[in-house]
């Protein structure tokens, strides 16, 4: 039995018209360019592998010039600009360009710092469109491959379960972005992102569905998936790859941004009894963010963090509230973050098999890191999943539910293994002080792993503790690209309930579907400030 498939895609969706040309194997090679014939699993496999996850090198991702827009709004208040650095000659204006209207919260991301023009908007939104395209050509294929034996069903299952992971993740990422915060008495009626879930190919202009359209479809999809991927009962040989439990530690987040508490805390629990393993930096000062690190359940794509922050003038600095956020003998300060004036660096990663060395005095870091320029570090800064998310959420859901208790003793016990042991770091504060200590700690936790965003986002609708406060950031204009004469800073801020927390659809897309309305954001003033 054959089943037909086109991998020619018109982004309809992106306002660009593109091929998806997938590149899956040698059994590609005997059909025409616009067809293919799938035999077995293994073919969808490979179609999985090759276009629906996103790969680690960075060619493949989205480049980081590109991309350092989205990774700069992503940090939100983890990130600032670099003011005090190494006083080169040159300085690398990249790591900056196109990043202006992302981290000072234009009207348009695309904004350049002149106001003269625009970069392109539409990159992330292009490639996460184009995988959530595969897994829906995968979807449609799955059940129409021939199960003579028992092996191949597994295959089934494990390629079935993984494509509704991935477009569930897709879409769950694109709704955080595009989308407002889900609020159960607006979501409703607040727009999202489009919704296309079939295989075949439309010549027709999109729509925004609802934000509460779209978790549904999310919450199906992972259904699904956890049914397939529980069924496959081959052990995991990679985190590279979804299993049943990192279905379970994305199901308990999504329901943690629905507010829906009991069915946070089932699936947190669920993923704490099946990958308890937290890393203890007592007895561990490795790097921390490497493939083999114990609380890994699940990373896809690259992480191009690193190459954001640089000790030198035209870049960023990790922000000095969170590099304060942590006590002295919090483990998490020295070991994942290295400081030199006002400038911090992270130092938890490992590139290509290359450990980072620091010579703090000379600013060593600006040579070691120039020289590992857009090599990409082992785990996502943006698709990562580690046992340490499930005590969080479990703690955070617990709290809400008023069991106290528990929430005290999840989150303690994330932080016996965190803190030096010279010290009694347990938390024992109650009510809206515990809630503000969960909180707190899963800043420092998951920093720069591309949560911090969301969840100012989802506490800005918080039923049980909303919270807002303003972010400032920094915007230094230099004389040229590669001085480092200083012509003017301004200084913009995001209010509390900002507008800005949520992004504008790509003007590509504006333009091509004619008619979609787009997110409301203000115009952005600034301050001078020097």
């Amino acid at each position: 039995m054959m089943k037909k498939i086109r991998y020619i895609f018109i982004y309809m969706l992106s306002g660009a018209f593109s091929l998806l040309m997938v590149s899956c194997g040698d059994f590609l090679e005997e059909y025409s360019q616009d067809t293919d014939y799938v035999r077995t699993w293994k073919d969808l496999d490979e179609l999985l592998i090759g276009d629906c996850y996103l790969p680690v090198e960075a060619s493949d991702y989205l480049s980081y010039t590109s991309n350092v827009g989205s990774w700069i709004h992503l940090l939100g208040d983890e990130v600032q600009e670099s003011q005090t650095g190494y006083t080169a000659t040159y300085a690398e204006g990249d790591n900056r360009a196109n990043s202006f209207g992302y981290f000072t919260w234009q009207q348009r991301v695309g904004q350049n710092e002149s106001y003269t023009d625009y970069y392109a908007e539409n990159a992330t939104w292009t490639k996460i469109y184009y995988c959530i395209n595969v897994a829906n050509n995968i979807i449609s294929s799955i059940n129409d491959v021939p199960c003579v034996n028992e092996a191949e069903q597994q295959g089934v299952h494990k390629v079935k379960g993984e494509a509704h992971f991935l477009r569930a993740y897709y879409y769950f990422w694109l709704a955080n972005l595009y989308g407002k915060p889900y609020d159960s008495t607006t979501a409703e009626t607040d727009l999202c992102v489009p919704l296309k879930t079939s295989d075949i190919v439309e010549d027709k202009k999109f729509t925004r569905q609802t934000v509460a359209e779209v978790y549904q479809q999310v919450l199906s999809d992972l259904d699904i998936a956890e049914q397939e991927l529980r069924q496959y009962k081959t052990a995991k040989v990679s985190i590279y790859r979804a299993d049943s439990t990192a279905c379970h530690l994305l199901q308990s987040r999504v329901y943690l941004y629905m507010q829906q508490w009991e069915k946070a805390a089932a699936y947190a629990e669920k993923v704490m009894k099946e990958h308890p393993a937290l890393l203890n930096l007592n007895t561990s000062s490795g790097k921390f963010l490497v493939k083999d690190n114990v609380e890994n359940i699940f990373s896809m794509g690259g992480n191009d963090v690193h190459n954001i922050f640089n000790y030198l003038c035209q870049s960023y600095s990790v922000s000095n509230e969170l590099y304060d956020a942590y006590t002295s003998n919090d483990l998490r300060k020295s070991q994942w973050y290295w400081k030199k004036g006002l400038f911090v660096g992270p130092v938890r990663t490992q590139v290509n098999d290359n450990y980072f060395s620091f010579d703090v005095t000379s600013g060593g870091y600006y040579t070691q890191a120039y020289s590992e320029k857009r090599k990409q570090e082992e785990v996502s800064g943006q698709f990562l999943m580690r046992s340490a998310e499930a005590y969080l959420n479990y703690a955070e859901a617990e709290a809400y539910l008023g069991k106290e208790d528990v929430a005290r003793n999840t989150l303690n016990t994330l932080r016996k293994n965190r803190f030096s042991v010279s010290v009694n770091s347990a938390v024992a504060s109650s009510g809206n002080e515990l809630i503000s200590a969960i909180r707190a700690e899963r800043r420092r936790e998951l920093a720069l792993e591309g949560h911090r965003w969301f969840d100012l986002r989802r506490y800005l609708v918080c039923s049980v503790q909303p919270e807002s406060h303003p972010i400032t950031h920094e915007w230094t204009n230099y004389a040229s690209h590669i001085s480092t004469a200083i012509i003017e800073r301004h200084r913009f801020v995001l209010e509390a309930n900002d507008d800005a927390y949520t992004l504008p659809i790509p003007q590509e897309v504006l333009n091509f579907n004619t008619g979609m309305p787009n997110n409301v954001r203000p115009w952005r003033n600034y301050t001078v400030v020097q």
